[in-house]
Parts: structure tokens; C-alpha cells; sequence
């Protein structure tokens, strides 16, 4: 079923929805500064969120981008 019909079956959007959200709680835990609006991630602007991480976490974008490949 497909109820907000963006091509992607409902029950596989909620699964990785609750993954995110699970690793969002993980990258607060991680970085205690960061907010749900820090990580809040809209589609085509990857550069600009991680620039956005990169500041508030001191991290450089390839140790935030490992954190999350292994963490998701």
C-alpha cells in the first residue's frame, strides 16, 4: 500500500523512519549539541547539512559520514 503515493511501499517507509530515528537518537547521544533540527535532512541539500554537522560537532565531514554508515 502506498497511502501518500511517493512510490515507496508504506510499510518499508516506516521501517526506515524508525531507523532514522533511532539514529538520530544515537548522533545526540554521540554529539550532546546537536538538536532534531540539526538533523533534520532535506533531500538536496546534503552539502549544506553536513557543513551544518561538520560546525556543531568539530567532526570532519568523512568521520560524520562514517559515523552514520556504520550507525544506520
Amino acid at each position: 500500500m502506498d497511502v501518500n503515493q511517493n512510490n515507496i511501499n508504506d510499510q518499508s517507509e516506516l521501517r526506515a523512519r524508525g531507523n532514522w530515528n533511532e539514529v538520530k537518537g544515537k548522533a545526540k547521544q554521540q554529539w550532546g549539541n546537536l538538536t532534531d533540527d540539526d538533523l533534520d535532512y532535506a533531500e538536496g541539500k546534503q552539502d549544506e547539512w553536513f557543513g551544518k554537522l561538520q560546525q556543531k560537532t568539530g567532526q570532519t565531514v568523512d568521520e560524520i559520514k562514517d559515523w552514520f554508515h556504520r550507525n544506520f
